[in-house]
């Protein structure tokens, strides 16, 4: 009986599983498949122009991110969107970088459009207008209760991304044109984990924005994007960062396309969950009450960032692990970086345990967010201000 009622569960599940796979596969209309084609059919082009460049792992993460990407862009169309157009733009911005000899670093100031729009230094200072503008048009549209100035802080939002994501892809074609041997996808230095950090954080306020219809989020979460950018802005100016430079021979591995990418999933919601505590905590103090969503939701957009970022800064700490034992011969070596991201880890999943485990929510909650950030900001350019060690390569 016993193994009949285990047999039945278990049928049903995967019955279930089952049905939801072919229910999803029915709701997609033709634009999806297409778009799923057009990733396979630009997967196997890299393939068949790049792959003497690209080792077995670097091949694998390539066609893996075929389905994964389809499968992100089916979930949520603005994603999809994202994707299509950002493309589109890179493309055309190589497209103006070629002269009858090949592509030329010197177009960028030669062409039009690349000077002023396309050239990844270009698009990242107009993803930086558009986050400033979005943070003012949000923070306005918060205190005045404007009916026009929070969608155009959104749709600004939106232009940041779209540019800002452009910036990044013709940052790694220009590094390629400065040399095969120079040429990397540009997560590798402070001010290109700076940009990927401002996206991140962006695309999962959008999603947040969108599912829970509440604007009123992005009069505080887009304030730690415009941190970031202000950061960025004074990096550039003072260090002159923004300059393509080789890999350090640490860094030269496909474990940097999949380490730092998770790493910074993590630390883009843990810092919208922080932001999102300070809203939960005025509201909870009957401050701006009548300008707060619920705290109910303020509660649950908190939870699940920090679910997420949790989940994904724990890939790439193993990842970490495995990457640092093919380079330096260790799994850990107590580096500075190793022991603060150790730090944050704990953190998050104390809080994650007494949630589940004991029911932690309200005040407390949301502080502990809060005080998160803080930990995981020394973690990420605190380590790399006051210490040194094997991650120095990311020093300020």
């Amino acid at each position: 009986m016993e193994t009949k009622y285990v047999s039945s569960v278990q049928g049903g599940w995967f019955q279930n599983l089952q049905q939801n796979l072919l229910g999803g596969l029915k709701s997609l209309r033709w634009v999806d498949y297409i778009f799923a084609l057009a990733l396979a059919a630009g997967a196997i082009f890299a393939e068949m122009k790049f792959s003497a460049f690209m080792d077995g792992y670097e091949q694998a993460i390539l066609f893996c991110s075929v389905p994964v990407l389809a499968i992100l862009g089916w979930a949520w169309s603005p994603l999809r969107n994202l994707m299509i157009g950002s493309t589109i733009l890179g493309l055309l911005a190589i497209y103006f970088y070629q002269t009858p000899e090949g592509g030329s670093l010197a177009r960028a100031e030669q062409a039009f459009f690349l000077k002023y729009m396309l050239s990844s230094q270009s698009a990242i200072l107009w993803m930086s207008v558009f986050f400033a503008l979005s943070t003012l048009f949000y923070s306005l549209n918060f205190a005045l209760r404007s009916s026009t100035m929070g969608p155009a802080a959104s749709k600004l939002t939106w232009a940041a991304v779209y540019i800002g994501l452009t910036g990044m892809l013709v940052r790694w074609y220009e590094s390629y044109l400065m040399g095969a041997d120079i040429g990397h996808i540009p997560i590798s230095n402070l001010y290109e984990v700076f940009i990927l950090f401002c996206l991140i954080t962006a695309l999962f306020h959008l999603y947040y924005e969108a599912r829970y219809q509440s604007l009123a989020l992005g009069a505080f979460v887009l304030w730690i994007i415009f941190a970031a950018v202000a950061f960025i802005f004074w990096y550039s100016v003072s260090r002159d960062a923004h300059q393509i430079q080789p890999l350090v021979p640490a860094l030269q591995s496909w474990w940097m396309k999949i380490h730092v990418p998770a790493n910074f999933i993590g630390y883009g919601t843990f810092a919208l969950a922080a932001m999102v505590a300070i809203a939960y905590i005025l509201k909870s103090k009957n401050i701006l009450v009548d300008r707060l969503p619920s705290l109910e939701l303020l509660d649950d957009v908190m939870y699940k960032s920090i679910a997420v970022g949790f989940a994904f800064f724990t890939i790439a700490t193993i990842l970490g692990a495995l990457w640092a034992a093919e380079a330096w011969g260790g799994y850990w070596s107590w580096d500075p970086k190793e022991t603060w991201a150790l730090i944050v880890w704990l953190n998050y999943a104390a809080w994650l345990h007494m949630r589940l485990m004991k029911g932690l929510r309200g005040v407390v909650a949301a502080w502990w967010a809060l005080v998160g950030l803080l930990v995981t900001t020394f973690a990420f350019i605190g380590v790399n201000m006051f210490l040194s060690g094997l991650h120095s390569y990311g020093s300020l």
